[in-house]
């Protein structure tokens, strides 16, 4: 059981980053162009795979941290959803979108 995990997490790491690697945006791709990433994960899985996920890919805001941080003065801070003026100012779009006014009495 042990042979075949040895053999068989590798290869699915491999998998998994030749497969982000190749369907990522060219815009998001670090330090090299796209198709020598994919080259490196084919020729070099282990070692390849490892440095496509470390280095390899401009991550998303939501796996840096809190979806809802904002930058405040060179630090991350967590603004709550009815603080944050972006939210709000979505919320109030979609009321007129919807043709909204507030709350009827009836």
């Amino acid at each position: 059981m042990l042979r075949v995990l040895m053999f068989l997490v590798p290869l699915a790491l491999s998998v998994y980053t030749f497969i982000d690697c190749i369907s990522t945006k060219e815009e998001d791709v670090r330090h090299m162009p796209k198709p020598l990433w994919a080259i490196l994960v084919l020729l070099f899985p282990l070692v390849g795979s490892i440095s496509w996920l470390i280095a390899g890919k401009k991550r998303s805001p939501a796996a840096e941290g809190w979806s809802g941080v904002r930058e405040r003065g060179g630090r991350g801070q967590w603004v709550a959803p009815d603080d944050n003026p972006d939210f709000l100012k979505s919320l109030n779009e979609d009321k007129k979108e919807r043709g909204e006014d507030g709350p009827k009495e009836g």
